[in-house]
């Protein structure tokens, strides 16, 4: 069955990239979205890598999904006019040696290939290739200001009517929003990181080696930002019950910043916080909600969302054109995301 017109509740990532697809896909739609400052989307670092975990593992379908985002972002940036995606790599510390030991053997079985790359006379470190950084914060303003120009997006709360989806089929993009509803078994993990400032104004502290921004990770990343900045992150808290900055999340950072930053004395321009979602057999989630027809969600992408986002909503584009059925690994009646 076609659906001509959808209602999206929330403008995070998830709802940013399912209206996007089905502008694209010539499909109508209507946001509604209160702006919420705490989202993940709005704090998140955006970087996708292709390569990560103490364990040095690919990414969830890396290998079919880095393309197509890559693809997606730059339509957007053209309709946008704005800078959306850098290409980058990453420099990888290996910290011990049985993260050492996990690297060689690999290696050896190109279960890495094709994003790693030797350094040439190092032994505890390697390179990933290639990365991206994509700028969340200005993807939700400059799509929100389009969308507002446009006349489809309402900057409120959406009523109980709306969520149900009973006159327009709705799909809630509500991050962790989505938790208190419990309708689905997703758990919120609080994630924070600091926004740094470079000893110098205009220094670059960290000079990458060949040319070309470079991410340094160790288990926390240091990422370059596109107006000098730098950032440092992210923490996992899933015993958290506030948004605040923590002293004791800001003092690990801080020791992460200097280690990966070799001995730079940084100083914190801001720490942010926000929520992520998460299933528990942390993959996303599409789809009608069962028993419940007319009400989609679109949610859990956690700390891969600038990767998985894409892909998600032209599930649901595929869906809603085509009636074409959702992955079953993302699906809202898989095994045990039910309550």
């Amino acid at each position: 069955m076609r659906h001509a017109e959808v209602r999206i509740v929330g403008q995070g990532l998830a709802g940013t990239l399912l209206a996007w697809a089905c502008e694209s896909a010539g499909i109508r739609f209507h946001l509604i979205d209160a702006g919420h400052r705490h989202a993940a989307s709005r704090v998140g670092a955006g970087i996708i890598n292709p390569i990560t975990g103490q364990r040095l593992v690919k990414s969830w379908r890396v290998d079919a999904l880095l393309g197509p985002a890559e693809v997606m972002y730059r339509a957007i940036e053209r309709e946008l006019g704005v800078p959306l995606l850098r290409r980058l790599r990453v420099r990888r510390e290996l910290r011990s040696a049985r993260e050492r030991d996990i690297f060689a053997a690999k290696r050896l079985t190109g279960e890495l290939d094709p994003y790693v790359q030797r350094l040439p006379g190092e032994d505890d470190a390697f390179r990933i290739e290639p990365a991206f950084h994509l700028d969340l914060p200005l993807l939700i303003h400059a799509s929100r200001e389009r969308w507002r120009q446009r006349g489809a997006l309402s900057e409120r709360l959406a009523t109980a009517a709306e969520c149900a989806g009973s006159d327009v089929p709705t799909v809630a993009c509500l991050g962790a929003g989505e938790v208190p509803l419990r309708r689905l078994a997703l758990e919120r993990v609080k994630g924070e990181l600091l926004h740094l400032e470079a000893p110098a104004a205009g220094a670059s502290p960290l000079p990458p080696a060949g040319g070309g921004p470079e991410i340094r990770n160790d288990g926390h990343w240091l990422l370059p930002l596109p107006d000098g900045a730098w950032a440092v992150g992210a923490t996992y808290d899933r015993t958290a019950l506030d948004l605040e900055p923590s002293s004791t999340s800001r003092a690990l950072l801080m020791t992460s910043a200097s280690r990966l930053g070799e001995g730079v004395e940084w100083q914190v321009r801001s720490a942010l916080a926000g929520w992520r979602t998460s299933a528990p057999d942390l993959r996303p989630v599409a789809g009608w909600l069962p028993g419940r027809p007319g009400q989609g969600v679109c949610n859990g992408l956690g700390s891969k969302g600038a990767l998985i986002g894409p892909w998600l909503a032209q599930q649901w584009v595929e869906h809603l054109c085509d009636g074409r059925a959702f992955d079953p690994a993302v699906a809202t009646d898989r095994v045990g995301l039910q309550l």
